[in-house]
């Protein structure tokens, strides 16, 4: 099933509706206690993960108050598999989790599944197929495939690019495996592609360094937009954001209002946004709140956002 923003944003109105709108609807009966495991607040990204997390729980919590939650955030993948098992511990019905990194969460949140744990995965998921009885998450092949697609329209007679890549998970192998396959064939020859972790210090960082190993660049696609906005500070340090191409991801605020006023080096964007965890959230609730067999994928589209279509995505309210 494929959920847009439009309408991941319905059905959050539907449920918090159908919940107060009908008395007794949740029965006292159906309560659970529900982990919700996510990376803290690292970068711009997962600051807007937390905030739509807690404000998601605030609300669930008031349409069902049987249903309990702890909410646990991890700054490392150790510390987070140290959550998974404390939640574990503490007897949880369900688990929603974005893992901050694939392998060392999958064996983790496996042992919980085992127990009779309903797992929810989100975004990232995990390196073994099969374990979660709900994910929800972006388009990532697609993210891959529009990226690709970006350059090659950019460059029809071939070029040089650099590429920054995520965070070791799945997500990340998908986004990059679909890139790579998109340009087969092409003249866009890849230079090199190293980890930014989604982190502008990262993706400043990194960016120096192609900076100053590559003579030539034509373009740059950093993944994320905080990745982005710390190699867009590289370039124009080095004066050669006249040269280049820069694409990044996810649609942060300050990065389509780039693109709305004309910025030289970021004319586009791919839409994935921090609020899928919402639908996660919600979805998980119900599941107990209402005994409804919920169970399977919920993909989000990732569209590329040009200056044509920016208006539509720009939400100056959020904080992301």
């Amino acid at each position: 099933m494929t959920i847009t923003r439009r309408h991941m944003l319905a059905a959050s109105a539907a449920v918090l509706a159908l919940a107060g709108a009908t008395p007794g609807f949740a029965q006292e009966e159906n309560g659970a206690t529900i982990g919700v495991s996510i990376p803290a607040a690292t970068h711009g990204w997962t600051g807007g993960l937390n905030y739509h997390a807690e404000r998601t729980i605030a609300a669930m919590e008031a349409a069902f108050p049987q249903i309990d939650f702890i909410l646990t955030t991890a700054a490392t993948a150790d510390e987070q598999v140290s959550n998974v098992e404390d939640l574990r511990a503490q007897g949880v019905d369900a688990l929603v989790i974005l893992p901050f990194e694939s392998d060392p969460l999958t064996g983790p949140v496996k042992a919980a599944a085992e127990e009779g744990i309903f797992i929810t995965t989100v975004d990232r998921g995990l390196s073994e197929e099969g374990i979660e009885d709900l994910y929800v998450g972006g388009n990532n092949p697609g993210y891959g495939t529009i990226a690709a697609q970006y350059f090659l329209d950019k460059m029809p007679e071939g070029g040089k690019i650099v590429v920054m890549r995520g965070i070791p998970t799945a997500i990340d192998n998908i986004r990059i495996e679909a890139f790579q396959k998109a340009l087969e064939g092409s003249g866009v020859e890849i230079l090199d592609m190293q980890y930014a972790n989604w982190n502008p210090d990262k993706g400043f960082e990194v960016m120096q360094d192609y900076l100053t190993r590559f003579a030539e660049i034509d373009g740059v696609w950093a993944g994320d937009d905080d990745a982005a906005l710390g190699a867009k500070a590289a370039i124009e340090q080095a004066g050669r954001e006249g040269e280049m191409v820069l694409l990044g991801g996810s649609g942060m605020n300050k990065v389509i209002d780039m693109i709305m006023k004309d910025d030289p080096l970021i004319d586009a964007d791919i839409f994935y946004p921090p609020t899928l965890i919402i639908p996660a959230i919600e979805l998980t609730a119900m599941r107990f709140a209402t005994q409804a067999p919920i169970a399977g994928q919920y993909v989000l589209d990732s569209p590329l956002i040009t200056s044509e279509n920016a208006a539509e995505y720009y939400f100056p309210e959020s904080p992301y």
